[in-house]
């Protein structure tokens, strides 16, 4: 055991009473595992940092933690361990489950050895008898994330069927309220609550991608947190398969969050000395769902990879396009693009073999010759010749029966069952775990980038992945499959230094830090409505920071649900975040061309503070009404939007808060956009005459918003005055 200031072993002194108890410390953030608890060691506190605390009193809060003996429950109550186990007594969800050949199902761990620093930590526990060596990776992150991952090693001679594998996170026994998201396409990602009474609320995924109805997020905290407000703890599973995660409360008095892959039957066999590694789930906490936000934000952007540059204004051709592709059209839609001032044009589907519609070609990653004859040439010199970059739209792990690769290599595709599995989108799923599956795709992805200067993918993930095995021979595939894509993905960056990929699903069904540690954004919903995307994106970026969230503006009448929306509202509502546009933009007059200009000028002049700032969402707002912004790293400026949902109750409305800045500094608040005043009303006074007011002041008094139509919106920046 290797012992560290982090280390506080009573076997070390003979003065020191009580239990040896691990201490990590970081980033606002402490966690502390009794090393003694019997089992097997159990985290006894995760949440506000405890630094000073001095050793005497973190052994006494291991002590405390520890449950007393009950009548009519066994002589040692269980604990809550690290991976709890039902050999142990314990009758919650189990944090392991495996069996050889449907015998040796017991499992008991035991401590062998602990290695720490300040913020780290790696726990080995074994189980001789059950021939099973597992250890448990713990860390905290810079800004107080904690990180945990389990790995299992066969240390018997027999093959061992791991069944599951969750990392344990323990909750305060006040939070009692619980909040996830779902979804489906178009809408992802929208939340809802539930008490946490006594069971389990569990949450899988296992459509073989992270889902449009997956939980982002699962939090517990207490009843009413909010995002300004409230103590609340939430876990993240950072892995693109199937997964699980639940919310857990015991009537021993134990309250938890717990997470990791969903295993299909038989999908993870592991042979004498083989291991299995969880994929990391991380937690993070904070008074609200704001400070929650901000640890997933602020470290992952000091990863060395995250994206620096500021974040190009990026316009999609689907819905301005969609598959009539000719390069007359695609050149005239590039000059519009390049005169409003995008600096990414991204040719979407349609460009390559076969490929009229949905219903052929994928898998046949070659230029189509009878609609480009030249290649993709012509366009991309047209688009580079105009400064901007040209991307490139690809679906890589599906194909459709009807192409060349399907008739050649019927054996590629995933399925359980000698008839292809339900089709989607008329397409099925390519076995990337397959090599020669695997070699074919990264060989033509490889040689489109070779060939055209290419800066950006947009992969695409049109379908789940239903019955995905190997064959009517074959075990279940997902975790194989999902680990291949990461493979290519890491492949494909390390190759070609500079490009970016956004991970696209239907739209936002792989959302996920998985992987978003491989790519370069999401998009974030097929759904552009201004109205929806408003808390589409505000849970998003629960865990996602804004800069990687796709946000575009969209054509004047709503694609996806017919909605006619003004400018203003959909710029609004793009602003914070990697800002574009999904619009056919020859078809639009000089006047509207000058203010989508405008749009894309705030866009570029606002990026750096969005892709450093923290965002703030306002709580109690009146309904009808949204407010959020991002404030700058040294709440030196902020920007706000003001977006009129529906009609108010208060005729003008009441005011409305800005937190988020220093009490004690003032701010010059300027209105940047705001929509016509179609209706007549009188101007805002604070609109036409700034007026100066402390962060104190604008947090608990706040300002009139405007009155406005519904589905209009206003822009606020705010600076700081000495």
């Amino acid at each position: 055991m290797h012992s560290t200031d982090r280390l506080l072993d009573a076997e070390h002194s003979a003065s020191v009473s009580g239990p040896r108890v691990l201490h990590l410390s970081r980033g606002g953030t402490s966690v502390v595992v009794d090393l003694d608890a019997s089992p097997a060691p159990a985290i006894v506190h995760w949440g506000a940092a405890l630094e000073g605390s001095a050793p005497e009193t973190l052994r006494g809060l291991a002590t405390a933690a520890r449950a007393q003996r009950v009548s009519g429950g066994l002589d040692t109550t269980p604990a809550l361990t690290l991976i709890p186990a039902a050999a142990d007594g314990w009758f919650g969800s189990p944090g392991i489950e495996g069996h050889r050949e449907a015998a040796g199902v017991s499992i008991r761990l035991s401590v062998a050895d602990v290695q720490a620093t300040d913020h780290r930590a790696s726990v080995a526990l074994i189980d001789a008898e059950a021939g099973l060596a597992v250890r448990a990776e713990l860390r905290i992150g810079p800004s107080g994330l904690f990180h945990q991952r389990v790995t299992v090693r066969n240390s018997g001679a027999t093959p061992y069927t791991l069944q599951s594998l969750q990392a344990t996170f323990p909750l305060p026994w006040d939070a009692t309220e619980v909040l996830d998201t779902t979804g489906h396409h178009l809408r992802e990602r929208s939340p809802q609550r539930r008490d946490l009474t006594f069971g389990s609320h569990i949450r899988e995924s296992r459509r073989g991608r992270t889902g449009a109805d997956s939980a982002i997020l699962l939090a517990a905290g207490r009843p009413g947190f909010g995002f300004e407000r409230g103590r609340v703890h939430g876990i993240h599973v950072a892995w693109s398969g199937n997964q699980r995660a639940l919310a857990e409360r015991t009537v021993t008095g134990d309250a938890f969050l717990a997470a990791g892959e969903l295993l299909l039957p038989g999908e993870v066999v592991l042979a004498a000395g083989a291991a299995y590694s969880s994929p990391w789930i991380i937690g993070s906490w904070g008074d609200g769902l704001t400070e929650l936000s901000q640890r997933f934000h602020d470290e992952w952007r000091a990863r060395p990879h995250h994206p620096r540059r500021p974040r190009p204004v990026t316009l999609n051709t689907w819905e301005a396009v969609y598959f009539d592709h000719t390069l007359d059209r695609l050149t005239a839609l590039a000059d519009a693009a390049a005169s409003v001032g995008v600096e990414r044009f991204v040719l979407d589907d349609g460009w390559f073999h076969g490929r009229r519609d949905d219903t052929a070609g994928l898998g046949d990653w070659a230029v189509d010759a009878d609609v480009w004859p030249q290649g993709l040439h012509p366009l991309a010199d047209h688009v580079r010749a105009l400064g901007m970059e040209f991307g490139l739209w690809v679906e890589p792990e599906m194909v459709n029966p009807e192409s060349d690769l399907a008739r050649r290599h019927p054996e590629w595709i995933l399925r359980g069952r000698m008839p292809l599995p339900p089709s989607a989108r008329q397409q099925q799923v390519l076995d990337l775990s397959q090599p020669e599956a695997y070699a074919h795709i990264a060989g033509r992805l490889h040689a489109l980038l070779d060939e055209y200067p290419i800066a950006y993918l947009k992969w695409d993930h049109n379908r789940d992945l239903v019955d995905a095995a190997g064959g009517p021979a074959g075990g279940a595939r997902v975790h194989a499959h999902t680990k291949a894509v990461y493979r290519l993905l890491d492949e494909l960056k390390a190759a070609h230094p500079g490009l970016e990929i956004e991970s696209c699903a239907s739209g936002g069904a792989r959302v996920d830090l998985g992987i978003l540690d491989r790519t370069d954004r999401i998009w974030t919903s097929d759904s552009l409505d201004p109205l929806e995307r408003l808390e589409n994106q505000r849970y998003t970026g629960l865990v996602v920071p804004p800069e990687m969230m796709g946000m575009h503006l969209t054509s004047p009448v709503v694609h996806s649900s017919g909605r006619t929306v003004s400018l203003g509202l959909s710029g609004a509502v793009a602003l914070l975040g990697h800002f574009g546009i999904e619009w056919d933009l020859t078809a639009v007059d000089d006047g509207l061309r000058a203010e989508i200009s405008e749009w894309v000028a705030l866009a570029k002049r606002l990026r750096r503070l969005i892709a450093s700032g923290r965002i703030v969402h306002v709580d109690g707002t009146e309904p009808g009404i949204d407010v959020r912004g991002v404030v700058a790293a040294d709440a030196a400026s902020a920007v706000f939007t003001i977006v009129q949902t529906a009609t108010s109750a208060a005729y003008p409305p009441g005011r409305i808060r800005m937190p988020g800045l220093e009490p004690t500094r003032a701010y010059r608040l300027r209105v940047l956009m705001r929509d016509a005043d179609e209706a007549g009303q009188s101007a805002l006074e604070w609109a036409e005459h700034p007026p100066l007011l402390t962060g104190r002041e604008l947090v608990e008094a706040g300002v009139r918003p405007p009155v406005q139509r519904p589905q209009q919106a206003m822009v606020v920046e705010l600076t700081a005055e000495s």
